[in-house]
């Protein structure tokens, strides 16, 4: 196949599920040696698409082409013999099997199709692992990784398969930084080697950065194709959702009152090494009315710090008070009952049960709310959970619907909603845009001031760049378990934030240095934003 040829192409592809139509006539081709940027919202038609092209998914009527031949795809095992993998937007990992085993399972190389050579599956996957520069031990459970980790493995096992068009379907919503710079790098590598990437990612800036080709799609449809070189953020986002990027970030400067939210001297143990501390002497405060974002690198103790502040891990010192009662030994549940709850980084594992019904999910936090006697009485749950599904604008065909069927910003809308249901007074949010589309993270941006302009405390953690710039009344940014730097977001820039997440050098304009007192985070002044 010649460079810039077109590998895979989809010719007037529809799919239809019942009485939607998810997608319509679309034509779509990969060139090969190029990285083809695919945008939409959730909802958009780019998951099912990508379904079709790596035979998760059969179309309702059109044809694929494979180095110009028409073929059929029945199963991924097939699309994979022909050359054609997909890293899921989901992880697909099988968390009690080791990294060695994840990257070969269904395909295990063995000695005669009867013993399994583990030693040459394990120093494969050391190759791969050494190649992302992820230094994971192979021996290792995946389950016991944390989620970037178990992402990296992921890529791992589809770069093993060799493939001649790969898609990656978000690849980087739970990456570092660094992270991020070795899968471009090995993008490129393999670009280099005539492989086509389709690659789908919610953070634009990153994918125009690494793409060649920008197709955009919505509603079903393909409404834009252009070269990466002669298109630019606004231009994405308009095809996307038919607005400019500085209209997705609600006004702040709600009017503050007493804090709520008060921390004193906290250190916590990191989860995977008892003898590091995560999170070292912090302290913060945040008051009713206030939107703080909590910005740093990966391994910065930003998840740690919310986890402790819920519940799911213990202090080893320090004081935990909401509204001036003391939960520092405080129970999940009694924390829920006191007003302080967590929207948790990774909604399918630890925000959502799939088995149940987006109501039933809505309510389970919240159901003894509901209970009479020892029975449940539906008919106040259910009025709390349409009301709850209207105001947090998830779109579903009602209460009933399996949870599986939402996209996954709607998915997250029902995890932040059912925090929600639980009327906390203090609300922590664990990277709550994770692998969602810029009009999702636009309703959730204005759902989180809305709950600040109701008296409410917000604190979330991020790892975006624009979001701890826009989405908050003070940024707080944390190194290596403390609070390193106080930002007022009105005056702060990218480069402010990053080189204060990797160092603690002198603050630079817009900054204000922690106090002299040791862990102490100095308070600044927030007023509405220009």
């Amino acid at each position: 196949m010649t460079a810039g040829g077109t590998v895979l192409r989809a010719q007037d592809v529809t799919k239809v599920y019942g009485g939607t139509h998810a997608l319509k006539g679309v034509d779509f081709h990969v060139r090969a040696g190029a990285v083809t940027a695919l945008f939409g919202e959730n909802g958009a038609g780019k998951s099912t698409l990508m379904k079709i092209l790596a035979g998760v998914e059969r179309p309702t009527t059109g044809t694929l082409e494979l180095f110009g031949e028409q073929v059929t795809f029945s199963s991924p095992a097939e699309a994979v013999d022909h050359g054609v993998a997909i890293i899921h937007q989901e992880l697909n990992l099988c968390p009690n099997l080791s990294v060695t085993d994840n990257v070969f399972v269904g395909r295990e190389r063995s000695w005669h199709g009867l013993i399994v050579d583990d030693r040459a599956q394990r120093r494969t996957a050391v190759a791969l692992l050494e190649r992302l520069e992820e230094p994971i031990d192979p021996r290792v459970q995946v389950g016991e990784l944390r989620l970037g980790q178990q992402q990296v493995v992921e890529i791992a096992r589809a770069i093993s398969l060799d493939a001649r068009v790969l898609i990656m379907d978000e690849p980087t919503s739970a990456l570092s930084a660094t992270e991020v710079g070795v899968l471009f790098r090995v993008i490129r590598e393999l670009t280099a080697q005539g492989v086509a990437i389709v690659y789908i990612s919610h953070h634009l800036e990153e994918a125009l950065e690494i793409a060649d080709d920008v197709v955009v799609l919505r509603d079903g449809a393909l409404v834009a194709t252009a070269s990466a070189a002669d298109v630019d953020l606004p231009w994405i986002v308009t095809n996307m959702v038919g607005r400019n990027p500085d209209d997705l970030y609600p006004p702040m400067g709600a009017p503050q009152g007493d804090p709520l939210l008060e921390v004193h001297g906290l250190s916590v143990a990191d989860p995977t090494n008892a003898s590091r501390m995560a999170v070292a002497d912090l302290d913060l405060t945040v008051r009713s009315g206030e939107i703080v974002a909590i910005y740093g690198l990966m391994g910065a103790g930003r998840t740690e710090l919310l986890e402790c502040l819920a519940g799911r891990l213990k202090a080893q010192t320090g004081t935990i008070g909401v509204d001036g009662r003391d939960l520092t030994r405080a129970s999940v549940r009694e924390r829920i009952a006191s007003g302080l709850a967590l929207v948790p980084e990774d909604r399918q594992r630890d925000g959502l049960v799939q088995p149940m019904s987006v109501g039933e999910n809505l309510s389970l936090a919240s159901v003894l709310r509901f209970v009479v006697g020892p029975f449940l009485d539906p008919r106040p749950e259910r009025v709390a959970v349409r009301r709850t599904i209207s105001d947090v604008t998830v779109k579903t065909d009602g209460e009933n619907a399996p949870i599986g069927s939402l996209s996954g910003g709607n998915q997250q809308k029902v995890v932040i909603g059912k925090v929600l249901l639980t009327d906390p007074s203090v609300l922590l949010l664990d990277e709550p845009t994770r692998g969602i589309d810029v009009g999702a993270k636009a309703d959730i941006f204005t759902l989180m001031a809305e709950q600040a302009r109701s008296g409410r405390a917000v604190l979330f953690a991020t790892s975006e760049l624009g979001e701890a710039l826009h989405a908050c009344d003070r940024v707080v940014v944390m190194h290596r378990g403390r609070i390193v730097r106080e930002l007022d977001p009105r005056t702060a820039t990218k480069e402010d934030l990053m080189a204060a997440s990797d160092t603690t050098a002198t603050a630079g304009p817009g900054t204000t240095p922690p106090s002299s007192d040791e862990g102490a985070a100095p308070e600044i002044s927030n007023g509405a934003r220009a």
